[in-house]
This record gives C-alpha cells, sequence and structure tokens, in this order.
C-alpha cells in the first residue's frame, strides 16, 4: 500500500473515489447545473464568504493567473510577498504580462512581518494589489493573512489577492471579515480531490476592479465565469466527475465539522514536530511560522542527505516531499492535509524512523513516535 505523504497531490477518500465512478451527465444537463450551484454554495464556508466562489476546469496556477490578469492593467503596480517558491510564482506570472513589479523578498522559512510589509508600502504608495500565499508549500510558512490584509487596508487603497492553494480546508479563513479581496484554491490539497479544480471567490470591490480591467483574457476571464454561475453553470466544459468528488469531499467536511477539521490539522502538525525534534533533526520554520498541512525539516547538511533519505522510505512504499530550487537536496517535506488524521503521523514517523536508520543517522527507535503519541493523547 502507497502512503502519499506530500503537500498535494493528497490522498483520496474512498467515498470520494466513488463518488467520482458514477456515470456521466452532459456539462450542460439540469443534473450538472444542480452540482455546480450545489457545490459553490457549499465552498462558502471554506472561504468565509458570502459570495458563491467559481468553479474552475484548471489546476491552481491558472487560478493564480486569472487572478493576475483580471485585477490589472498594464499600467499597473503590483506588490508580491515572496516567502518561498509560490509566492516566486507570483511573481513571474505579473513579470510575464508585463505589469509593474515589486517584490517583498522573505527570508525563506519564515513568515512576512506586518512591519516588513508596511515599509513596502510606504516605499510603493501606488500599488493596485497586493499577493499573498497563505501557505508556502515549499517552506511549511504560515503568512498571517488576517493581520498582513489589515496592514494593506492601513496604508493603502490596494486589492488584497491570496493564493490559499496548499491550506484552505484545513485552516481558517474569514475571506469577508478579513477584507480579501480574492481567495483561490485548487482540487488536490486539503479538498481531498484528484488535480483539475480551481476554485476563486471574488468581493464586491475586486468585482469592480475587474470590470474597469481591460486586459485581454478568454478562458481565465472571471466575469464570463460570474455570469454563467448566475445560471448554475460554466462557460466552458466542467469537470463532471471531479465535481461529483467535490460534493463528497465536501460532505466529508461538513459531517466531521470545518473547526474540529481545522483542530486535526493543528494536532497532525504538532505530533509531526514534536517527533521531529524528539528525533533531533532540525525544523526549517519557527512553531510560530509553522504551517498545520506541510512541515518541512533539514537534512544533516554533509552528514546525510535527504533525498538518500526520501529514497529509503520510497523503497518502504512511503513518499515524502524533496526541496525546491535552491533547497532541493537541503531538505525533505512531509505533507499532513486532507485525508490524513494522527494515525497516519505515528504511520509516517514509524518509517521516518526506519529510514534513518537504514542510512545510518544515529537515531533511538521509538523516540518520534513517543512524542507524536504523548501530543497525541494530550500528555
Amino acid at each position: 500500500m502507497l502512503h502519499l505523504r506530500i503537500p498535494g497531490p493528497t490522498p483520496i477518500p474512498p467515498r470520494v473515489q466513488q463518488a467520482m465512478n458514477q456515470p456521466m451527465i452532459g456539462h450542460r444537463s439540469k443534473e450538472c447545473s444542480a452540482l455546480i450551484h450545489n457545490t459553490s454554495k457549499r465552498l462558502r464556508l471554506i472561504f468565509g464568504t458570502k459570495q458563491n466562489p467559481l468553479i474552475i476546469a484548471s489546476s491552481g496556477t491558472a487560478a493564480l493567473e486569472a487572478a493576475v490578469i483580471n485585477t490589472l492593467s498594464p499600467s499597473d503596480e503590483a506588490l508580491v510577498v515572496v516567502t518561498g517558491v509560490f509566492g516566486d510564482r507570483f511573481a513571474k506570472i505579473i513579470q510575464k504580462y508585463g505589469f509593474t513589479l515589486h517584490r517583498l523578498d522573505i527570508e525563506w522559512g519564515k513568515a512576512c512581518d506586518p512591519d516588513q510589509l508596511r515599509a513596502a508600502l510606504t516605499k510603493h504608495p501606488n500599488v493596485k494589489a497586493v499577493f499573498f500565499t497563505y501557505c508556502e508549500t515549499s517552506t511549511g510558512v504560515l503568512n498571517p493573512i488576517q493581520k498582513l490584509s489589515e496592514i494593506v487596508h492601513q496604508h493603502s487603497d490596494a486589492l488584497v489577492i491570496v493564493d490559499g492553494v496548499s491550506c484552505l480546508g484545513a485552516v481558517p479563513c474569514e475571506m469577508d471579515a478579513w477584507g480579501i479581496d480574492i481567495m483561490v484554491t485548487g482540487s488536490q490539497k486539503a479538498l481531498m480531490l484528484p488535480p483539475g479544480l480551481a476554485f476563486v471567490a471574488v468581493s464586491e470591490r475586486a468585482w469592480h476592479a475587474i470590470e474597469q480591467n481591460s486586459t485581454p483574457r478568454f478562458y481565465l476571464d472571471l466575469i464570463s465565469y460570474r455570469d454563467k454561475l448566475a445560471q448554475d453553470t460554466t462557460p466552458f466544459t466542467a469537470a463532471v466527475s471531479l465535481l461529483y468528488g467535490l460534493s463528497e469531499s465536501l460532505k466529508m467536511i461538513e459531517e466531521e465539522g470545518l473547526e474540529q477539521v481545522i483542530q486535526r490539522h493543528e494536532q497532525m502538525k504538532t505530533m509531526t514536530r514534536a517527533a521531529i525534534r524528539a528525533l533531533g533533526l532540525k525544523l526549517m520554520t519557527s512553531d510560530e511560522d509553522a504551517a498545520p498541512t506541510v512541515t518541512s525539516i533539514y537534512g544533516g547538511q554533509d552528514k546525510w542527505n535527504p533525498d538518500e533519505l526520501r529514497q529509503e522510505l520510497a523503497n518502504i512504499q512511503v513518499i515524502v516531499a524533496g526541496g525546491q530550487q535552491h533547497l532541493k537536496g537541503k531538505i525533505f517535506r512531509i505533507g499532513h492535509m486532507g485525508y490524513c488524521y494522527p494515525l497516519d503521523i505515528c504511520t509516517i514517523i514509524s518509517a521516518l524512523e526506519y529510514a534513518l536508520q537504514k542510512i545510518g543517522v544515529p537515531i533511538e527507535l521509538g523516540s518520534g513516535i513517543k512524542a507524536a503519541q504523548e501530543v497525541w493523547k494530550g500528555v
């Protein structure tokens, strides 16, 4: 049995797989319209908004691109807070389209401090939008989006646009209350689905900006998705099987309760971090900055290579992620989101102990498991 513990795609619950196996229906049928209507309204809980989230047949990156090209015009300035690979991706999209880009680069492994953002806004007072990554998958950082959004609104009229791909459905999100103008996420993370769906929620303020924006777009024109959603359909072919799966994954979240889902992810984060510390390994992020959905751990520098560890884990059917860009060969990452529970954390820690000993790292078998279990039982 394969144990997939990367930060996406994440494991699919059997009942979600079964839901996706239903016979195909027409994407313009009444049945599909009912599915689109129903799932969009139920997604509002995940986003914390009264707006109906748009459903796009695409990857999460397409939704990031949509957020850029629907809000920015050629003469506009944008500020991107870069805390890792995916903040950098937002910057690359903006740069590719020729908009004026200002970067606020934060040391990888740390969250953006509100004072850093305040200084950047003072330096660039004319920005049209500020782009954030809620959970930076490449480092395991969770940025304090609520506080950062407050800073933007205190010091500018810029739109607040957030990539929530690797955490929505596992962390608190009160889009309306926090003043977020566009929030995007994807299907293959905490929502427990295969890749292929992106979701975009848009504030009234952002809709006004989008309606005034003349940047050409076709497939990613959010106005067309909004107008078609009002008719309970999509402008282009809907990913019908994924919609069946989405309905079932939302049902699972509703049955457990979103607050309990969020608490479960916090518990799994704490279990993982306690185990890593007990094994004498070095965490990349502080407890304050750590994401509940993915944990990044340094390798042993010259003593042992995290890629060697990953291969040893793969030999026993346990898959964890490596580092990206300049972190390749320096860290490994354990995903713990979506269809993942405390017992799964015990399994991955047990496998990690085994693999560490196999590659000659001097750890005590059982020490990580003991630390994780103590968190689990509330010691």
